[in-house]
């Protein structure tokens, strides 16, 4: 062997050893990825650390997410985590397959190419500037398709056909299981937090969430209002029609509810025909205006017993409404005291002849009741 054809091997070696380093590296970045991915506590960070992967080990300019979602389950997880979605356009939803499959084209393997506009734009909803190459990763669990990582380089080169996707294809294996144990984990929790018959919170969650409420409140001194519902001679629909249909009503009532209040509020089933909502970041007027369209659409709703017949229900509803800035006795306000005056409200409500909204506006201490609990402190 003759020194030229050395220095040719030499150089070979040289390559492979470098493209063995290169590789050593790229593990080592998505191992630490994957790691983050593992640890995370929630569903929301787990989508935040995959959507925005540090940039130093990472040369991904842009990355976006679309997760099949039929039954809006994790729209929902997310709203009443505080997420607000609009905030996230990189994130994205498919109800139905077919609109998936429609979006990234059928395919459970990596694809790789240029970036084109009409077929890529829905999944890279960028303003500013569109990428020159894009790698769409599925996320496949069971041999089914649950969404789509894709990743988009301003290099028109970065992703091209032929590329290696060893690396890739299994960060996305990972983060799928990642994603189906996080959305899992959140439904065993929601299971003890859930009431069975409506399928809205139930107590226990709204205890908790009040406790968690009026701290946010307290420290960053926003005002927080509360509602408690109850439905109006609620025992003479179970004695006129039995209680599968009393059931029904309730179940009616909490969906008619929900429907207007936001993704973030917080409603609850508070125990027998009683309803309970946490309307963060909400004054008395704004409650109010709430608290009415949730009174009106149940009293123009017409309940219907399984023989056909129509009937209409009524609903008693209270608010009060804590500010952390009222005085200076309103830091020593916890959440049975704002509970206890939205009760008065309601019983102001049944009182007065019911199928109606009273607030006793925005709490305070009675002062006795401030002076005591300053001598205990």
């Amino acid at each position: 062997m003759n020194d030229e054809q050395r220095n040719v091997l030499r150089y070979k070696l040289d390559d492979v050893l470098e493209q063995a380093r290169c590789n050593e590296r790229k593990l080592r970045r998505f191992r630490a990825l994957e790691l983050t991915l593992i640890g995370t506590d929630s569903l929301f960070e787990l989508i935040v650390a995959v959507l925005f992967p540090e940039r130093s080990g990472f040369n991904w300019d842009l990355v976006t997410l679309l997760l099949l979602d039929p039954e809006y389950e994790v729209q929902r997880i997310l709203s009443e985590e505080g997420v607000e979605l609009a905030d996230y356009p990189s994130l994205m939803f498919a109800t139905d397959k077919d609109s998936l499959d429609s979006l990234r084209q059928i395919s459970l393997f990596p694809l790789l190419g240029p970036y084109r506009r009409k077929k890529h734009n829905v999944l890279f909803p960028c303003k500013k500037k569109a990428p020159a190459s894009i790698m769409l990763l599925p996320l496949v669990r069971h041999g089914r398709l649950i969404g789509t990582l894709n990743i988009g380089s301003f290099s028109v080169e970065r992703f091209m056909k032929g590329v290696r996707t060893d690396f890739f294809e299994h960060f996305a294996a990972v983060f799928a299981v990642c994603l189906e144990n996080a959305t899992n984990l959140e439904r065993l929790k929601r299971l003890g937090l859930t009431d069975t018959l409506t399928a809205i919170n139930n107590r226990r969650f709204f205890d908790q969430r009040l406790k968690e409420e009026i701290e946010d409140a307290k420290r960053s001194d926003v005002l927080l209002t509360c509602l408690l519902l109850d439905v109006d001679f609620f025992k003479r629909v179970n004695d006129n029609y039995g209680h599968q249909v009393g059931d029904y009503v309730l179940m009616e009532v909490a969906a008619l509810t929900r429907a207007q209040l936001r993704g973030s509020d917080v409603l609850s089933r508070y125990g027998g025909e009683e309803f309970a909502a946490l309307l963060s970041k909400t004054g008395e007027a704004e409650a109010l205006e709430v608290a009415e369209r949730v009174r009106a659409s149940i009293e123009n709703h017409h309940f219907e017993t399984p023989e056909g017949s129509h009937f209409q229900v009524t609903i008693s509803i209270g608010l009060a409404t804590f500010n952390s800035s009222l005085d200076e006795h309103s830091m020593l306000i916890g959440g049975e005291y704002l509970v206890g005056e939205t009760d008065r409200a309601m019983y102001c409500a049944k009182e007065g002849g019911r199928n109606q909204v009273v607030s006793v506006g925005e709490i305070r201490l009675p002062i006795k009741q401030s002076n005591d609990a300053l001598e205990e402190a």
